[in-house]
């Protein structure tokens, strides 16, 4: 019995001589944490939509990302009048917006954007008289904020998002309505 006793007190005193050491994760800047990603947005007719916004981002760790990222964004909206009268309003947006997410658990993103846009465009009444106003165009700024699910597929991940612009600029091109995303991030 007292062998057992004093084998146990002696595994007790020794604990580092059993840890495993923890492999520290690398240091500085790894290519493997770049993702890209942003949105994509067509459509025609009456209303017409492209949006191309992309986006480059850095995984600091599996709780942690950061990025930046441009907005280009084309919006054109044909309302009819009686008769063959109707009114064409475009709309243009370039910006630049930065973003960081944290993920509190692996499939829930948390993500804040300021952007600043430039937003221009015009508006024709084609109908007797054809008139042309063009719009003041200006610089705007907004701040996206919103939650998203996450779903992890190869070397990158599928996004569902929803955000809201807080700021609330009149000229902004979001309005008072939430910003539903679907988006993929490609890892590089």
């Amino acid at each position: 019995m007292n062998k057992y006793l004093l084998l146990l007190i002696g595994i007790l005193s020794f604990p580092p001589l059993f840890a495993q050491k923890a492999e520290e994760p690398p240091k500085g800047f790894q290519k493997q944490n770049l993702f890209v990603g942003g949105n994509f947005g067509l459509s025609f007719g009456d209303y017409t939509l492209l949006n191309i916004s992309p986006q480059l981002g850095y995984r600091f760790n599996p709780y942690l990302a950061a990025g930046i990222g441009l907005n280009g964004q084309y919006v054109s909206v044909k309302e009819r009048y009686n008769g063959n009268a109707y009114t064409k309003s475009s709309e243009g947006v370039v910006g630049f917006n930065v973003f960081g997410r944290v993920y509190p658990i692996q499939r829930i993103m948390l993500q804040l954007q300021p952007e600043v846009n430039y937003v221009f465009g015009k508006q024709t009444y084609y109908g007797p008289p054809r008139e042309v106003h063009q719009l003041n165009a200006t610089i705007a700024p907004s701040l996206l904020a919103g939650a998203g699910l996450v779903f992890p597929s190869g070397n990158g991940a599928f996004i569902i998002s929803a955000f809201y612009d807080l700021l609330q600029n009149k000229n902004a091109p979001y309005g008072k309505k939430p910003i539903i995303n679907f988006t993929y991030n490609f890892g590089l």
